[in-house]
């Protein structure tokens, strides 16, 4: 398994279409067979971050949905939705190993 762990760098002002922005792409991560482990929005602290983290099976199955969703209409939707409102100033991804249980299985 490999988790894609998203920190977005966002619009203070814009957390509320950020959040709409979020929204989107839980149930399309599913689409296309990710586990989505949710976003995570800025409450104290740091009110630019924001981070996101889903799963696939392997790199190769994430990288079969990057390349799908770019002919979806609903994911392209969500790609001009941030473009037009501006909630989105920079995304930073890293891939990710979890370790899911305390046994050596």
């Amino acid at each position: 398994m490999i988790t894609c762990h998203i920190r977005y760098e966002i619009d203070p002002k814009l957390v509320q279409s950020f959040e709409r922005y979020a929204k989107m792409w839980i149930p399309l991560v599913q689409k296309y067979g990710g586990i989505h482990h949710g976003y995570f929005l800025p409450h104290e602290g740091r009110d630019y971050e924001a981070y996101a983290m889903f799963s696939f099976p392997s790199l190769a199955e994430y990288e079969e949905y990057r390349t799908k969703i770019k002919d979806d209409p609903e994911c392209q939707a969500a790609f001009d939705f941030a473009n037009e409102h501006h909630c989105i100033k920079k995304i930073d991804r890293q891939f990710m190993r979890p370790i899911l249980t305390g046994t050596d299985e």
